[in-house]
């Protein structure tokens, strides 16, 4: 699974658009402010939106498509799923468990997710 998602420094704060294959892992470096550069510079640490992926080109067009986006919407797309800029990193492990879980299933055929 493959990842797009939008940290913030707090509420309407800083942004920074990524894209990763481990988003727990990659999360917790942003936090931990283990790779240098922008998030750790401007202390954008709250993971307020992502999307998954199955696709590796498909996060990476997704990633562009909303760099280029104006402040704007990229605030009314954490809002529609995030209202309160809560920090999705707490309870992720779980919540990424369960998505996987669920994309599993979609794919098996005659289970009550699979499409067909």
């Amino acid at each position: 699974m493959f990842y797009t998602y939008i940290l913030a420094s707090g509420r309407n704060g800083t942004l920074y658009i990524g894209s990763t294959q481990d988003l727990l892992n990659r999360i917790h470096q942003h936090k931990a402010k283990a790779v240098p550069g922008f998030t750790a510079k401007y202390g954008v640490d709250q993971l307020v939106w992502y999307e998954p992926h199955t696709d590796r080109h498909q996060v990476f067009r997704r990633e562009r498509q909303i760099k280029e986006w104006r402040r704007l919407w990229k605030l009314q797309l954490i809002e529609r799923t995030n209202p309160n800029w809560l920090d999705l990193a707490e309870g992720l492990e779980e919540r990424l468990s369960r998505e996987e879980m669920l994309s599993m299933w979609q794919d098996v055929p005659g289970s009550r997710l699979s499409p067909g």
